[in-house]
Order: C-alpha cells, then structure tokens, then sequence
C-alpha cells in the first residue's frame, strides 16, 4: 500500500523528532532531551511539536523504542551468522557489550536512567521492543534447552521457585522454574558486568574490561552445558 506525500512528511518529521532528541541525549545527557529543547533542535516550537507527540513521555517512549529496536538488530545480526548454539549464544552476548560500550549514553538512557517510561503499557513502542530485545537471550536459551537441556538444581529453595514459576508463566513456560533459575544466575552476571563497565564503575582497578568478560562468559556457559570459544 502507498502512502501520500503527507504522511511521508510526517514520518520524515517523527524520524528528525527522535534523531534531535538522540543528539541531545548524546551531548549533554539525558535531563537536556525535553520538549523544549527538541523542537529548538528541528526548527520548531514546543506546542508545534505536540503535533507529533503527546508529551514527554510518549517521545521518551519512541526514542527509548529506537535504542532497543537498534541493539535487538545488532544482536539478532551477530547470532545470525553462526549455526552452533555456543557461537550464536557468545556471539548475542558480546554484541550486547559491543553495542553498550560503543553506545554509552543510550545504553544508560535504556537500563540505567530514570527518564525511561515509568509504566509498563503492554501495547507501548518501547515496551514492546524491549520483549524483543529479552527476547534474543530467551529464544536461544529456549531453543537449547529443547535440544540440549543442561544440569538444574534439584534443590531449588521453594520460595524461589514458586517465583520463578509465576516469571516462567509470563513468558509463556518456555523454561521450567529450575532451567530459568541457571539463566538468571548467567544474566545478573552478564548484564551486571556490562552495567559496571558502561557506568565507569570498575575504572579504578581496570582500563580494559574485554578480558574480564570474557572470563565472565568462559565461567558462564559450563552452567548451560556448553563449551566457551574465543572469540575470532
């Protein structure tokens, strides 16, 4: 279906909208990206710019929606073009830290800012592109434990798995409360390590962090019964 010159306008004006938000993001930090401050960056008034978003909160949400569809696509790329579990689960996991480390204030402005959407709206952009993005990690892991489940704690402390089950049901029972409990055990690790790195918080004791996740990843996959690769 074609669309008219209007809405092609309006789609052009919506991308120079989040590209001048990103800008701002990226220069001076997150509290610059207001209303305000975004229309001056295209030309425009702050109440013209309502025109093409409700308020703060919806650009938020949009420019929130584009970081994690952009990060999604890099790891989806990487674990694309291996055809072993190992190498497409490493190669998700250090294009997760490639695109982090190269891409610092959007990382925070995702995980690590309170100027994200504080709702959860279930038919919002960004929230749906942050399914997409947990996603990724999920739909790999799923996919080995279906073909080759690794070792689970027989001993799950009952309160935790009586969490975790009501979190398995949430994502449609893809692991059981015990499988989820080794994934999340990997994910704190990794996700924390790449946190610490981006935020600057080891800097005092390292200046470069490659090999310290690599380590983190050579320590990791065991527990999901894989071997580690270097990489390259």
């Amino acid at each position: 279906m074609t669309t008219s010159r209007r809405d092609r306008q309006r789609q052009q004006t919506l991308a120079e909208i989040r590209a001048a938000a990103r800008r701002l993001l990226t220069t001076k930090g997150p509290e610059a990206v207001t209303i305000n401050a975004v229309a001056r960056e295209v030309g425009m008034s702050g109440p013209a710019l309502y025109h093409y978003f409700a308020g703060h909160e919806e650009l938020v949400g949009a420019v929130t929606a584009d970081f994690y569809r952009e990060l999604t696509e890099e790891m989806e790329a990487a674990r694309d073009a291996h055809d072993t579990p190992t190498l497409r689960l490493l190669a998700i996991c250090r294009a997760l830290r490639r695109w982090a480390t190269s891409h610092p204030a959007e990382f925070r402005w995702i995980f690590a800012s309170r100027i994200a959407p504080p709702h959860r709206q279930p038919d919002s952009q960004w929230y749906l592109a942050g399914q997409r993005f947990g996603g990724v990690f999920l739909g790999q892991i799923a996919e080995l434990w279906r073909t080759r489940p690794f070792p689970v704690p027989d001993d799950l402390d009952e309160s935790l798995r009586e969490q975790l089950r009501k979190y398995a049901a949430t994502l449609g029972d893809q692991l059981p409360p015990e499988a989820l409990h080794v994934v999340m055990k990997c994910w704190i690790r990794l996700y924390g390590l790449v946190c610490m790195e981006v935020l600057n918080q080891l800097d005092y004791a390292y200046s470069d962090l490659e090999p310290v996740f690599e380590e983190c990843l050579r320590e990791l996959l065991p527990l999901l019964g894989l071997e580690y690769v270097n990489p390259g």
